[in-house]
């Protein structure tokens, strides 16, 4: 358990929370949302002990292994592989005694710690490893590359799998589906919805969220509260706590004002000064609600597009790549007014390289791009960010696209994207990732484009501005081609999906679910032998049929563990938020109700190891299907 008493944690002279009092319990799936600033990352650094709390105290047991995604990657000349290894401190200290126990030839302590290797399921470490990289984006052959030849985002994809590699207790994620595609994400979240620890999690994916969290904690206005349920749930509930608090501050203002009234009439009399003066005491020692701030700092919107040609481009017979490679075979592509396009596709297919292609950032190797004479296009990037200057502010950014414009007017426009006051004149060298992408989206929304070409556009964005841009789009007029990881955008703002796969651009017949599906099968025939090869077309289609129900037959008692195991984890999971719910309850802690919690808080006891247990079978349970598979 990790025991939050009372704790307020401070940046420098500025408070970002206090009196934060709650328990985290073993299992426990946390979102930690807010806004930027507002003290996520600081309280992750608490618990990994970088800073102290100002006051209150925190606890958690002795001992537990705290593991969390690394900033930085050293350029090692050891393999990917090696690296995720390292995750497994246990695992590695063990390796180590083994080869000093070789050197010698101390049989009683080698076999000693080859059970304790057994123990720590060290023979199956490198495949655990290999299987990590894979699903996070990494083929075989990359699995062997030094880790000095990866990029910046995929040196923070090797981070996050030796984060996952470690065998914790409890695991702290800040933005992990930040450098991560589409495919990447769904297998990171169905590993996290396995995880047995305890997980914290800052995230801006709604999705990710909704899916992986049982319990939110949301910081806002120096406090941070815990709320029972996923995303959604705690939306739902904060939007009825915000509507209480809103007609609670409104009866106090009429309290107020009738109190004042009295004051103001009475206080000059000398026969009701007294009664005044108690009113004026009464008004001083009130605790002032604070209103519901329910509004987003950003309020933005797409401007009609002033032509809308028809078709706006089109794409024929393009082969899309670089140099000699060809990522993309014969595309053709058509886009109109109101055309709300979505691209899906595995990691390097070439969905990027289309968008490219299209914005005329790069050319086609082969075929034909026609532009439409009054297209005009806005195209985002995530290298746009690199291009911003970075001496230079907000407002300058606005002021060298429309030089005529009002002062007045450019700094209201940005205000919609919550720069503001002193804001739009600093330089924006030392702003936010997600600051520079607010701008650049301010600039692109400012030039009133007729096509929008967005390539994972929501990277760094919080919640708030995620939730504002999807209702821009939803409301923009032109045509969308959008590539994003964050599904809950894809979902909103799209109406047809293109699958870039296999060299090919077609449709996708299904919805995000569907591609899920589509993943996990393009995956297993990935491992499975091609069917034109000699020894499968040697089989006849009866021996086939015969393998075929000897593997069902061989199968079917690991899957039946696997349904066992799910349903139990599910039994216990609804057990365990039942007694959460009763135990939430300030009744149960009165003097009269000790007995019952007694009872409760063992009942809670039991079910919480149950749960442990049941997960744990359920993991294992799918390792050893995976494996037979």
């Amino acid at each position: 358990m990790l025991n939050f008493k009372n704790i307020a944690i401070r940046r420098g002279s500025r408070l970002l929370f206090s009196e934060a009092a709650f328990t985290i319990h073993k299992g426990q799936k946390i979102g930690l949302t807010g806004a930027n600033g507002t003290g996520k990352s600081s309280l992750f650094a608490m618990l990994r002990g970088e800073l102290h709390a100002d006051e209150g105290e925190f606890s958690m047991p002795p001992n537990l292994e705290v593991a969390h995604v690394a900033q930085e990657t050293p350029a090692l000349d050891s393999s990917a592989i090696d690296y995720v290894l390292d995750g497994d401190r246990e695992l590695r200290a063990l390796q180590k005694q083994l080869h000093e126990a070789e050197q010698a030839h101390d049989g009683l302590k080698l076999a000693e710690l080859h059970a304790a290797l057994e123990h720590v399921g060290g023979y199956t470490a490198q495949a655990r490893a290999s299987r990590l990289l894979n699903g996070l984006g990494f083929t075989t052959e990359q699995e062997n590359r030094p880790v000095s030849s990866f990029s910046g985002g995929w040196r923070m994809r090797l981070n996050l799998a030796q984060a996952l590699m470690c065998r914790s207790d409890v695991l702290l994620l800040d933005e992990p589906t930040n450098h991560l595609d589409l495919d990447a994400v769904i297998y990171l979240q169905d590993w996290l919805v396995k995880y047995p620890g305890t997980l914290l999690l800052i995230s801006h994916d709604r999705d990710f969220l909704d899916t992986i969290t049982d319990h939110i904690i949301h910081i806002e206005q120096n406090k941070a509260e815990i709320y029972t349920g996923n995303y959604s749930d705690f939306e739902r509930m904060r939007a009825e706590k915000l509507a209480q608090q809103q007609t609670a501050f409104e009866k106090q203002q009429r309290e107020i004002a009738h109190i004042q009234s009295f004051v103001d009439r009475f206080k000059a009399q000398a026969t009701k000064a007294r009664q005044a003066q108690s009113r004026i005491k009464a008004l001083e020692r009130m605790e002032l609600i604070a209103q519901a701030h329910v509004d987003s700092p950003f309020g933005f919107s797409f401007p009609p597009p002033k032509k809308m040609p028809n078709p706006l481009l089109k794409l024929e017979a393009a082969d899309i790549g670089y140099g000699d490679k060809v990522v993309v075979h014969n595309a053709n592509l058509s886009i109109s007014p109101g055309d709300r396009i979505g691209l899906l596709g595995p990691n390097g297919a070439g969905k990027s390289s289309l968008i490219k292609v299209l914005s005329g950032q790069m050319p086609a190797l082969r075929g034909k791009l026609q532009n439409a004479q009054d297209l005009h296009i806005g195209y985002f990037a995530q290298h746009q960010l690199e291009q911003l200057r970075l001496d230079e502010s907000p407002l300058w950014h606005l002021q060298q696209l429309d030089k005529q414009a009002l002062e007045k007017d450019l700094r209201n426009f940005l205000g919609g994207f919550d720069f503001r006051g002193d804001k739009v004149n600093d330089a924006i060298g030392p702003f936010s990732g997600g600051e520079k992408a607010r701008l650049v989206l301010a600039i692109l929304v400012y030039q009133n484009p007729n096509l929008l070409l967005l390539d994972e556009p929501t990277n760094h964005l919080d919640l708030e501005m995620r939730h504002a841009l999807s209702v821009a789009l939803q409301e923009y007029e032109g045509a969308l081609v959008v590539v994003s990881h964050d599904r809950h955008l894809l979902r909103s703002v799209t109406d047809q999906l293109l699958l870039v796969a296999g060299g090919k651009v077609q449709p996708f017949d299904g919805d995000l679910d569907d591609y899920k599906q589509w993943l996990a099968e393009q995956k297993k025939a990935g491992d499975e032998p091609e069917s034109g090869s000699a020894a499968s077309s040697s089989v006849s289609k009866k021996d086939q049929r015969k393998q075929e129900a000897d593997r069902r037959q061989r199968l079917k008692p690991l899957l039946d563990a696997v349904k066992k195991a799910e349903a139990a984890v599910e039994k216990y999971h609804k057990q365990q938020q039942e007694l959460e719910q009763q135990l939430a309850d300030p009744a149960i802690y009165s003097e009269d109700n000790k007995e019952p919690l007694k009872k409760l808080l063992s009942q809670k006891t039991l079910v919480d190891n149950a749960l442990e247990q049941a997960e744990l079978d359920w993991m294992t349970a799918e390792e050893n299907l995976a494996q037979a598979e």
